[in-house]
């Protein structure tokens, strides 16, 4: 960005590895995200290579005609969105302030009008009971473990009776030391999501009375600590989408709505975003329609020429969105009117 003499501000909001650039001084401000992160062990198995690059293409791009168009392009790059929530970060620290509509592409294996996105919440739990030999002395022992393993055994009881669109998954971190030593320090780390913020806040109390309730069972203590930010729902915002279905469209791509078997489900900080302005955040195809995000092979597709060719399609897609935003001006009010019905003004 700052080669192609845009202005730059790196480590925006205090976060060093956050960026804002800016180019345009009058009409609609357009937001375009350059998100990235990657996975541990997969690397870019959710595709931020290509998020990021895309975005960067689009900025470019509109960098070079804001003037000529009369509109404003904000260029934001936005980290630890696998789990960090960069972009909430960002919404507080006043990055988003002044923006008009954002946008982002996603890397799937389908072009999909958005994806189906679950509002999450983290959580971990420790559990602190006390050591005693296992076979001289357990009786003086109060065991972590079992505490643990009697919640995480409660939050599968309480799977069978949940939303059929709500999901509970978590792993034990820390299960004792040595198996003739009773643990007395166990953890476990737990992923909450729900379709809504107002329906996450309630399974949110379901799932803490599990773990506490495996604390209680096993005479231990339990520190049940949910991990901020937590991650919203996405509202897509309908007048953009079809303005970029359309543009799909010229540039050979169709962009299909989310079907029983032609969906993507998961949780984005783009969400929180997606309260605020006026924001979409379409799937872009760059694998195969059975290679599923947060894959092995999906992070092979995604480093691969497919991937670059869903990185060129997603910047012209996000410019040409953008674009029609600053000639269209009615755009802007159709976009805020269709947020607000959902959102609240």
């Amino acid at each position: 960005l700052e080669q192609e003499g845009v202005d730059v501000e790196r480590g925006a909001c205090d976060l060093d590895t956050a960026f804002v650039a800016r180019a345009g001084d009058s009409g609609p401000t357009v937001a375009v995200i350059c998100e990235y992160d990657a996975l541990p062990e997969i690397g870019h198995a959710c595709g931020h290579n290509v998020i990021a690059a895309a975005g960067l293409g689009a900025g470019l791009a509109l960098a070079g005609m804001a003037t000529e168009l009369g509109g404003s392009v904000v260029i934001i790059g936005t980290p630890a969105e696998e789990g960090g929530g960069g972009k909430v970060h960002m919404i507080e620290r006043g990055a988003f302030e002044g923006v008009d509509v954002a946008m982002m592409v996603h890397p799937a294996g389908i072009d999909l009008t958005r994806m189906n996105t679950l509002a999450i919440h983290r959580c971990r739990a420790e559990y602190h009971g006390a050591a005693a030999h296992a076979a001289a002395a357990p009786q003086k022992g109060r065991n972590a473990l079992d505490g643990a393993i009697l919640g995480y055994n409660a939050v599968a009881a309480l799977r069978q009776h949940i939303a059929p669109d709500e999901r509970v998954h978590g792993i034990i971190t820390h299960g004792g030391d040595k198996p003739n030593i009773v643990p007395q320090y166990a953890a476990a780390e737990w992923y909450v999501r729900s379709p809504r913020v107002e329906t996450l806040r309630r399974l949110r109390e379901r799932v803490t009375a599990c773990l506490t309730g495996g604390a209680t069972a096993s005479g231990v203590d339990v520190e049940v600590e949910w991990l901020d930010p937590a991650y919203a729902d996405m509202v897509d915002n309908r007048p953009l989408l079809e303005m970029y279905a359309d543009n799909a469209a010229a540039v050979g791509r169709s962009v299909l709505e989310p079907g029983p078997d032609t969906q993507v489900v998961g949780s984005t900080d783009m969400g929180n975003v997606s309260y605020v302005v006026p924001s979409i955040h379409p799937m872009i195809k760059v694998a195969p329609s059975d290679v599923a995000i947060h894959t092995p092979d999906f992070a092979g597709y995604a480093g691969a020429e497919s991937g670059d060719r869903g990185a060129i399609d997603g910047a012209k897609l996000l410019a040409m969105t953008a674009a029609d935003v600053w000639c269209d001006r009615e755009m802007v009010d159709r976009a805020r009117l269709a947020h607000e019905s959902v959102v609240g003004s």
